[in-house]
């Protein structure tokens, strides 16, 4: 089973589904790694020969920011954010929606369950 940047890659599967298990690769990313590697598209994982997964495995390493460092990058922003108090930060701080959602009804994921305020 290949195992790229940590993560192993599904065998039954085309080479550009399987990438994008990776965190950071997305479907336009694998597209693009696959052509880099002069890999054909419809090419399942477990025809791949060891030098096509070196090869894939270069690309990815040499020019994107993948699973650890960039969960990474990620949460040092959304620190950064609150650290300067803006309003995304503030938001992120008091566990909001973030991006401009409503809060009167909805929003139960970030939210939580419904806490009840008083009963008669």
């Amino acid at each position: 089973m290949p195992r790229i940047a940590g993560i192993d890659l599904a065998m039954n599967k085309r080479v550009d589904i399987a990438l994008r298990k990776i965190y950071g690769i997305g479907p336009s990313n694998a597209i693009e790694v696959v052509e880099a590697a002069k890999v054909k598209l419809n090419t399942k994982v477990k025809d791949l020969s060891q030098v096509e997964v070196d090869r894939i495995a270069d690309i990815i390493r040499d020019h994107f920011l993948v699973e650890g460092d960039l969960r990474k990058e990620v949460s040092q922003n959304i620190r950064q954010l609150m650290d300067i108090n803006c309003y995304r930060g503030t938001r992120h701080k008091r566990g909001l929606p973030v991006r401009g959602q409503r809060t009167r009804t909805n929003a139960r994921t970030r939210k939580g369950p419904k806490k009840t305020i008083g009963s008669k």
